[in-house]
């Protein structure tokens, strides 16, 4: 089953519990493996959060059985340097510093950090050094939050 997969057959789940699924990191080798689940909710995430849908995730693991062998579950917050996955996560953070890294170069470079200045269904557009640069969502490999001050 692709990470994919899973998140589709968790999402249910979790949203259930009152939480968003931010995330979901699946890593499976040789005899063990872990699946890390990212969770956020408007006030912030803590302890008691990530055992609820710890406990939950698990049983239905147990009961679906979508991932080979043995692995070790997480469930965790995004943290400060979350990544940005979705249309819904970028228009949350529009106005913040994000870093985000493209699959190949657009405008000469693969590597932008800016503001966060607009999104669409399609694209975002980072302002880095004063200059606005468009960037199709379909050509982004990675994307993640700047927290304040770093």
């Amino acid at each position: 089953m692709t990470g994919e997969e899973l998140a589709i057959l968790l999402e249910p789940t979790v949203e259930r519990l009152g939480y968003e699924l931010a995330d979901l990191e699946v890593r499976l080798s040789g005899k063990s493996g872990l699946v890390r689940v990212f969770i956020d909710k408007p006030e912030g995430i803590g302890l008691d959060d990530c055992e609820k849908v710890s406990r939950a995730v698990s049983a239905l693991l147990d009961v679906e059985d979508p991932v080979p062998g043995n692995y070790e579950l997480e469930v965790s917050s995004p943290g400060l340097d979350r990544k940005l996955t979705k249309v819904e996560h970028f228009q949350r953070f529009i106005g913040h510093t994000v870093k985000v890294k493209t699959r190949f170069p657009i405008a000469g470079r693969r590597r932008f950090r800016g503001r966060l200045l607009s999104v669409d269904e399609e694209n975002i557009v980072v302002e880095v050094d004063g200059e606005s640069h468009s960037l199709a969502l379909t050509t982004i490999d990675t994307a993640r939050l700047v927290p304040d001050g770093a």
